[in-house]
C-alpha cells in the first residue's frame, strides 16, 4: 500500500486524535471521518442560484405564519368555544 506523508498544524491534529478510536489507526480515522456517506455538506447551497427559489420559500413562510395567526386568533376570541 502506498502511503503519503501529511504535514498538519498542531490544532488540526489534536482535532483529529479527539476523533480517533482506540483500536484505529489515523488512516482508518480519516476514511471514517471522510466516507462518501458522511458528507453532511454534500448538495449544500445546491438551489441557491435557482432562479425564484428565495422568493418561493418566502411565499411558502409567509403562508405558514398566516395560518398561524388565523389559528391564535380564533383560539383567543372571548366565548368562540370552537
Amino acid at each position: 500500500m502506498a502511503t503519503k506523508t501529511l504535514t498538519v498544524t498542531e490544532e488540526a491534529y489534536e482535532r483529529l486524535k479527539a476523533h480517533k478510536r482506540e483500536d484505529e489507526s489515523f488512516t482508518d480515522t480519516i476514511l471514517r471521518l471522510t466516507g462518501a456517506d458522511r458528507d453532511v455538506l454534500r448538495g449544500f447551497g445546491t438551489l441557491a442560484d435557482d432562479e425564484g427559489f428565495a422568493e418561493a420559500a418566502g411565499r411558502s413562510r409567509g403562508d405558514l405564519e398566516d395560518a398561524f395567526a388565523k389559528r391564535r386568533e380564533r383560539r383567543e376570541r372571548p366565548g368562540d368555544d370552537a
